[in-house]
């Protein structure tokens, strides 16, 4: 298994773009920096039109700045895709999705 990752990696980022909270709060559509502050403490999630401006703004994939989230998201989908798989039918074709994404544990 990978080793655990930080919820995100926006500060890291922000820094390493010279560009303080309220800028990138302003480049997010926002007046101040206290979101931006929430989003890096972990205090709260951005919703998805956020995280891809955030994505454009630090120039990395979403997976990338939130990857501690998608690690997380990743382990449920696979667990989920594994259920399935051993749910579902053995001659049913969607099975070997299931399986192909239970495997991806694997990698």
């Amino acid at each position: 298994m990978a080793s655990p990752q930080l919820s995100n990696y926006l500060i890291s980022n922000r820094k390493r773009l010279s560009l303080s909270q309220k800028e990138v709060a302003f480049l997010l559509g926002n007046k101040g920096g206290a979101k931006v502050s929430r989003y890096e403490r972990f205090d709260r999630e951005p919703s998805l039109e956020t995280a891809l401006a955030l994505e454009v703004i630090f120039q990395r994939s979403t997976s990338e700045l939130f990857s501690g989230l998608y690690q997380k998201v990743e382990q449920e989908v696979i667990e989920r895709a594994k259920t399935l798989a051993n749910e579902t039918d053995q001659g049913d074709p969607k099975r070997q999705i299931f399986i192909n994404i239970a495997n991806k544990s694997l990698n």
